[in-house]
């Protein structure tokens, strides 16, 4: 006791150690129990895993109706969206050769009526495209695909009339493969083809899905009116439509000279004033009323199932 008095500062730091190595202890103590615990959950979780790793399943009757559930139920949604893929794309009538003349006659007819009452100008003797047809019978065969994209591109020019553009400046149709008598690739054309590539699964060609009808069409038209067309194109309910490739040139392709644009300029102080014009129909709008043409390779698509 009096050699801690006479030493009491050493004593203070023997007793302020004492207490550290006592807080070390407890905190390593509690650490060595968090890690104990948490290791023999791994381990149990480990060993669960393998046990489950070497099981040789073996499916019960409960587990079976289940998965007849879920298949019944995936073949039920995909049957349905089948259906409603088919009834946006227009349908591939069975008509004789003489009918699909006579009905591309009738199209013909009732588009140059639409066009008159709209104020478009269509291409001199315009057919839709099937200007081979319009004298020659086509194939038996190919007639069904023949009548099914004449309504697509019915459907594609009556959108173009309703919008009122200015003109119809070409529209090109190429020819189906069908009526080259060509029989459908299942391998994959370097360069853009018209029909989706056949993939193959597990070495055995999947059969094609998805084929398309091409056009090519030219028009002119406001500015507005070319988006109302753009905008029907890809928002049309009756016939799936992709503008694969498009193309705008304004029939402007220069400013108004300094000249044109200072004789104006008196003009417009003169309105912004709020004084009277010089003289009547001397107001110029320098930009804002051109009109531009519109090239647009477009896919129809047909679906095959």
């Amino acid at each position: 006791m009096k050699w801690f008095q006479q030493n009491r500062a050493f004593g203070t730091l023997l007793i302020v150690f004492g207490i550290c190595a006592l807080l070390a202890v407890a905190l390593l103590y509690w650490r060595w129990t968090a890690w104990n615990d948490a290791r023999q959950a791994f381990d149990q979780v480990a060993a669960e895993r393998n046990r489950l790793g070497h099981l040789d399943p073996f499916p019960n009757d409960a587990n079976y109706r289940k998965l007849q559930g879920y298949l019944e139920t995936y073949t039920s949604a995909v049957d349905k969206f089948k259906e409603a893929l088919k009834a946006e794309v227009a349908p591939a009538p069975s008509l004789a050769p003489n009918e699909f003349q006579s009905r591309l006659r009738q199209a013909t007819i009732a588009t140059l009526g639409r066009a008159r009452v709209n104020n478009v100008k269509l291409p001199d003797k315009f057919q839709l495209g099937f200007d081979e047809f319009a004298t020659i019978m086509p194939n038996t065969a190919v007639t069904p695909l023949l009548g099914q994209e004449l309504s697509q591109i019915q459907m594609l020019i009556n959108i173009l009339l309703d919008a009122k553009v200015d003109s119809v400046t070409s529209l090109r149709r190429p020819r189906l493969p069908e009526e080259r008598g060509a029989a459908p690739t299942p391998t994959p054309s370097p360069s853009p083809g018209r029909r989706v590539a056949t993939a193959k699964l597990g070495g055995t060609p999947v059969p094609t899905l998805i084929e398309r009808n091409i056009v090519d069409v030219t028009f002119k038209a406001a500015p507005s009116a070319a988006r109302k067309v753009l905008n029907e194109i890809v928002s049309s309910t009756g016939q799936f439509f992709i503008v694969r490739t498009l193309y705008v040139h304004n029939e402007k392709d220069k400013g108004p000279s300094r000249e044109r644009a200072a004789g104006s300029a008196p003009a417009e102080s003169a309105q912004a004033t709020g004084a009277q014009p010089a003289a009547a129909g001397s107001l110029n709008f320098i930009v804002g009323n051109e009109h531009i043409e519109v090239s647009a390779t477009i896919e129809m698509l047909r679906f095959a199932f």
